[in-house]
């Protein structure tokens, strides 16, 4: 059970980075790919129908987290408390923005809400840049060191955008197709995409060692409880995520109600 348990940790990890770091990504550039009002309603139409079932795969994983491993996620975010807080802010912000779009005011209005999707969105990106500084160098239980930690959080800031980027080169039309295309090159968005989720997917992969999680797990009890119920889930959320992804596999033509 506790291998299992630690196989589930990392499984729902790799999912919400791969997934949800393509909406977050394309979210930091929208004021790159969209040059108007127009163009950036078509910008977040291509990732409006994912970003809240990819953000199920995170909440799967704090689930996960506090269940099986109570006494490691207790250390982790009273060590890492500051950064935690920093991505819940840019998280509740970015979602703020991408809901109250459409729901009234005029062209401020959706510029601040624009600002906020993009504000959010880089600090998520970079929160995560800081907490994967501290894993990295094998020192979960402190924040990592501003130099260190400045220079992780913009590289996996940057890595964040160029898997945006690649799924947006395979959702938009027009003008932010354009430029989306501009910066993938010939690379492709397919290849540049695949890619990108490799590298995206590998990063909880390579932090999680640090934290040791095959020694804190619970206790047997706790498990035998709990894993079975997460793994009969597991199918439940590939089949949901797997289904909206074919059911908006279009290019995204015109925007949404966002």
């Amino acid at each position: 059970m506790d291998t299992l348990a630690v196989c589930l940790l990392a499984f729902f990890a790799t999912g919400y980075f791969v997934l949800a770091g393509a909406d977050i990504g394309t979210g930091m550039l929208l004021p790159y790919l969209g040059g108007d009002d127009g163009e950036r309603r078509l910008v977040i139409a291509s990732f409006a129908p994912f970003f809240l079932g990819n953000e199920v795969w995170l909440v799967a994983t704090a689930g996960v987290l506090v269940g099986c491993f109570p006494v490691l996620e207790g250390e982790l975010l009273s060590a890492q408390f500051t950064v935690v807080v920093a991505l819940v802010a840019g998280w509740m912000v970015r979602d703020a923005g991408l809901w109250l779009r459409g729901r009234g005011g005029g062209l401020r209005w959706r510029a601040g809400c624009d600002g906020a999707v993009v504000g959010g969105s880089w600090a998520v990106a970079l929160s995560w840049g800081w907490l994967l500084a501290a894993l990295f160098a094998g020192t979960p239980e402190r924040t990592a060191t501003a130099p260190v930690g400045a220079v992780t959080a913009l590289a996996v800031a940057a890595l964040f955008a160029a898997h945006g980027l690649g799924f947006a080169g395979l959702r938009l039309t027009g003008r932010p197709w354009s430029r989306a295309h501009r910066l993938v090159g010939r690379t492709g968005p397919g290849r540049s995409f695949a890619l990108t989720a490799v590298l995206m997917g590998a990063l909880p992969l390579f932090a999680g060692p640090a934290l040791h999680p095959s020694a804190h797990t619970a206790d047997g009890a706790t498990l035998t409880l709990l894993v079975p119920v997460l793994v009969a889930f597991c199918p439940l959320l590939v089949a949901a995520q797997a289904w909206t992804w074919h059911t908006f596999r279009h290019r995204v033509t015109r925007p949404s109600y966002l």
